[in-house]
């Protein structure tokens, strides 16, 4: 195998640069918010046809929605991917299969760094290097790739450069903080003796100074001197950062990450809510499932409806107040069910829930029209047919 030639120039090598981005609170502290709202997500394998959805295969859900693989929970496997993805800008997961070629495994990858290759027949393969030398060679049929910035590399997403000189302008501000607090809290003076005193004099002398009128014991806050000394303070003034500047750094990075602090501090109204989770969780979640979906199933059995969607009841995170007015709006025509109400509600199921409840308000269009046209034939009359004709179906 040969390393495999990409349009763009650059090679198709990924190493996982982030300048320790992971280290700083802020950039932290927003990449967990959105991966665990991300990991929220429930994956699940559905059929489509004829405009009817219905689940799929039951062990590989079993896999999507609960045990990945023997060692994390789905959770914890979305949280990753989600956290990589932004950490890095490119996240791998490995797809393990049985011998039949059914999925038994999937599992996040954390390499050193990712080549890609391709043999004589034009087949792609992922060589990925782990800690301690360890290498994995695998087709990158297996692989699930998460990419952001995709730009200049033709496989890969570009890496986090851009973000790292406001990540250094944090640093600073934040040893620039420190710094003030400790001089602020120091003491500081010049000690002028009259006379001459040999150098272990003139420390001993200043040393007495500190112990007697500088120690924390003397809280009267009061020294007294002789002609042998003068005692002159220095005025210390800390530099403190303005707010602004901090509030400037802080909303360059969660802009830089598309989360704003209400997202962070759980604080956000249902707008921020709605616009968090359509600018940045739902476009990942679309990466997910089309990834899934192209690398477990064929041309053939995606034809045929099969897919993984990544989804989430949004209505699950508004307030009582429109969760209520949802309802109203939607149980009348049909289209939820008892128990799904319910659960927008948070409350339990009950037996016999799957039912849907309609108003008599509300009719077939079929129906509506053969009630309006008195029983004549609809499909008669556009096409220039006989308008006398009765249909003869049974109502």
């Amino acid at each position: 195998m040969q390393r495999i030639d990409v349009m763009s120039g650059s090679p198709a090598v990924f190493t996982p640069f982030s300048g320790d981005a992971y280290s700083n609170d802020l950039y932290r502290s927003a990449v967990d918010a959105i991966a665990k709202n991300f990991a929220k997500l429930v994956p699940s394998h559905v059929v489509t046809q004829a405009g009817q959805r219905k689940d799929g295969d039951s062990s590989l859900n079993y896999i999507l929605q609960t045990r990945p693989n023997p060692y994390i929970s789905t959770y914890d496997f979305l949280y990753k991917m989600a956290t990589r993805y932004f950490l890095f800008n490119n996240s791998f997961a490995y797809l393990s299969l049985d011998d039949k070629g059914n999925l038994d495994g999937i599992y996040p990858l954390s390499p050193l760094s990712v080549e890609f290759m391709t043999d004589t027949t034009g087949t792609v393969y992922c060589k990925f290097l782990f800690s301690k030398g360890r290498q994995f060679i695998v087709g990158y049929s297996q692989v699930i790739l998460l990419r952001r910035f995709y730009n200049s590399n033709d496989l890969l997403g570009d890496d986090n450069r851009a973000i790292m000189p406001t990540l250094d302008l944090a640093h600073t501000q934040n040893q620039g903080m420190e710094n003030s607090i400790k001089n602020s809290a120091q003491i500081r003076g010049l000690l002028k003796y009259n006379q001459v005193l040999s150098g272990e004099k003139l420390k001993e002398a200043k040393e007495d100074f500190i112990k007697d009128y500088l120690s924390i014991e003397n809280n009267g806050g009061i020294a007294a001197l002789d002609t042998k000394m003068d005692y002159q303070p220095i005025e210390n003034k800390p530099a403190f950062i303005n707010g602004q500047q901090l509030d400037a750094i802080k909303n360059r990075i969660y802009g830089y990450l598309g989360v704003s602090e209400g997202i962070i501090n759980c604080t956000y109204t249902e707008d921020e809510w709605s616009a968090f989770y359509e600018s940045t969780i739902e476009p990942l979640s679309t990466q997910m499932s089309l990834e899934l979906t192209g690398k477990l199933f064929t041309q053939r059995e995606q034809a045929f409806g099969n897919s993984i969607l990544l989804e989430s009841d949004k209505l699950q995170f508004t307030s009582n107040t429109t969760k209520i007015t949802a309802l109203k709006e939607l149980m009348p025509l049909g289209l939820l069910t008892i128990n799904q109400a319910l659960e927008i509600l948070n409350l339990p199921g009950i037996e016999d829930g799957d039912k849907r409840l309609q108003t008599l308000n509300v009719a077939d269009t079929n129906i509506v029209n053969k009630y309006q046209m008195g029983g004549k034939n609809i499909e008669g009359n556009k096409n220039g047919g006989d308008t006398n004709r009765q249909d003869t179906g049974q109502e």
